[in-house]
C-alpha cells in the first residue's frame, strides 16, 4: 500500500469493504480468497509475498517486514495502538517519532481512561554517562531526546494504568506492543532507527518469536527504574 501510494480508504473503495476491514488486514487478519485476488491485482504483488503464511514459508507469528521504520505509515502506528484494549507496551530509547504527535499521546491517555495498562520504558543516561563533563554530540542529542520524551509523557503520570520507567540498557531493538500485535524496530550500528528494519509480529499458537520478544520486554522492564516519585 505504501509503495502504491494507497491509503486504507483507497483500498477499501477498490475492494468494496469497510476501511475497518482493511485495518484488520493490516493488523494481520487474513482476507478472504476473493479479496486476496483483488488486492494482489490492485497492488501488483503475488499472494505469497503479501501472505507468506499461506505457504508456511515463514514463522506463523510474523506478519510483515518493512525495510526501514520510515516505510511504516504514521497512520498505521496510530491505528495499531488505537486498536489496543488491554495492553500497550513500549521500550525504546525515546520514541519521539510517536510522542511528538499529540494524537498519539491523546490515544495513550484515552486507553488509560478505558482501563488499559500502558507501560513506557525510555532510555536515561546512567551515572557513568551523567558524570562525563564534555559529552560527544551524539550522546548530547540522546540525552536531550530522552528528556524531551519524558516531559511529553509526564502529563499521563496521574492516570491509573499508566507507568513510565527509565532504563540504561543498550537496546538491540525497540519494542512496540498493542495487545497481541508487536512491532520490533531493529537497531543496527551506524544506522538511524528510522532507517532500520521493522518486523511486525502477532501472537499465534504455533509462533515462538512473539513470546520471545515479550520475555525480552519484561526483562528490560524489570531492570528499569520506576518514576513513582514524579506522580503528583
Amino acid at each position: 500500500m505504501y509503495g502504491a501510494n494507497l491509503t486504507e480508504t483507497d483500498v477499501a473503495a477498490e475492494v468494496a469493504v469497510d476501511p475497518k476491514t482493511v485495518r484488520n488486514w493490516l493488523h494481520g487478519q487474513l482476507p478472504q480468497a476473493r479479496h486476496r485476488a483483488t488486492l494482489t491485482k490492485l497492488l501488483g504483488i503475488g499472494e505469497e509475498v503479501a501472505w507468506p503464511e499461506l505457504s508456511g514459508a515463514r514463522q506463523p507469528d510474523l506478519v510483515a517486514v518493512y525495510p526501514r521504520r520510515a516505510a511504516v505509515m504514521h497512520e498505521f502506528w496510530l491505528s495499531l495502538f488505537d486498536s489496543a484494549v488491554t495492553e500497550i507496551g513500549i521500550v525504546a530509547d525515546d520514541a519521539l517519532f510517536l510522542l511528538q504527535d499529540t494524537n498519539f499521546v491523546h490515544c495513550l491517555r484515552e486507553k488509560c481512561a478505558a482501563g488499559a495498562r500502558v507501560r513506557v520504558g525510555l532510555w536515561a543516561p546512567g551515572e557513568a554517562t551523567a558524570a562525563v563533563g564534555d559529552l560527544d554530540a551524539e550522546t548530547e542529542m540522546r540525552v536531550s531526546n530522552a528528556r524531551r520524551a519524558v516531559s511529553l509523557l509526564q502529563p499521563l503520570l496521574p492516570y491509573n494504568g499508566f507507568e513510565m520507567r527509565l532504563h540504561d540498557i543498550g537496546l538491540y531493538n525497540s519494542l512496540y506492543r498493542a495487545d497481541d500485535q508487536l512491532l520490533v524496530n531493529q537497531h543496527a550500528h551506524g544506522i538511524a532507527d528510522a532507517e532500520s528494519p521493522v518486523f511486525h509480529y502477532r501472537r499465534a499458537p504455533a509462533g515462538d518469536i512473539f513470546r520471545s520478544y515479550l520475555a525480552s520486554f519484561e526483562t528490560i522492564w524489570s531492570q528499569a527504574d520506576s518514576l513513582r516519585a514524579f506522580r503528583g
